[in-house]
């Protein structure tokens, strides 16, 4: 019988925090070597525009979702679910992490449905199947999910373009986890002022979306957080440019020390 497992931290890295002298994976590998139990879901925009350009394909985003035509999707595929995927796998073993590449199309992850015409082949999650997830963390693994599902469009089965941020959402709402962890390149959500706002309520949080305070690759990270939060206790959006942020964020809020970012909870 498959035990449950308890206290599950989701980390969502985005592929412009990672670099020569990033230390996110070392800090993935550290936590996991502490017993936490850690499910990440990555990005990769970056590379899969660059990979775009290099073969004549135009790309365009609305309210930060890449509008995907056929030949884009075959594109983030590729990119996501092949290079970036495998790439992260390798960096986490090769410094004495347990990891596992998979997309939302393996095990029945990620169900979807098309979200608008206007982006094409992009993904709105109706179903999520934490098993394969659960599987592998009471196997002592680190899940590395490549944000690409599947679903029918027009009678027919095919891969979906699903925003990383958004898969992260769902998934800590389907494992119940104690907490997700947004990595970014901005520190925190900022107001109308430009300051940082320390703190959210699900109302709040709302309301910033509502308003348009929240704009760009903002909004998908605010929408996920209010989905997260059906389950999940506490969402965390922090600087993922800053050395060994990650260790020391969860350091500091496990000892309930005031750390720089946004957090936003449920009550």
């Amino acid at each position: 019988m498959q035990k449950e497992i308890k206290k599950i931290i989701v980390v969502k890295i985005g592929g412009s925090t990672l670099g020569n002298h990033d230390t996110t994976l070392e800090d993935l590998v550290e936590l996991q070597k502490q017993g936490k139990s850690l499910v990440v879901i990555h990005g990769g925009a970056k590379v899969t525009s660059e990979w775009l350009a290099r073969l004549g394909i135009p790309t365009s985003f609305v309210d930060g979702l890449r509008v995907t035509d056929a030949e884009t999707l075959k594109v983030v595929a590729a990119a996501l679910g092949g290079l970036v995927n495998k790439e992260l796998v390798v960096a986490i073993q090769a410094l004495g992490g347990k990891a596992v590449g998979l997309s939302g199309c393996d095990g029945n992850l990620l169900w979807a449905s098309v979200k608008s015409p206007e982006l094409g082949y992009v993904g709105e999650i109706v179903a999520v199947d934490p098993t394969p997830l659960k599987l592998l963390l009471n196997a002592g693994y680190m899940p590395v999910v490549a944000p690409i599902s599947f679903g029918s469009v027009e009678g027919r089965v095919m891969l979906l373009n699903v925003n990383g941020d958004t898969a992260a959402g769902e998934i800590a709402a389907a494992l119940a986890a104690e907490k997700l962890i947004f990595l970014t390149d901005v520190d925190g959500i900022h107001d109308s002022s430009g300051q940082v706002i320390s703190r959210l309520n699900l109302a709040e949080a709302s309301d910033m979306l509502a308003s348009g305070v929240a704009s760009g690759g903002m909004i998908p990270k605010v929408e996920a957080s209010l989905r997260a939060l059906t389950t999940t206790k506490v969402v965390r959006i922090i600087d993922g440019r800053a050395s060994h942020t990650l260790l020391q964020d969860i350091a500091r809020q496990a000892r309930q020390i005031k750390s720089r970012g946004t957090t936003i909870v449920s009550e």
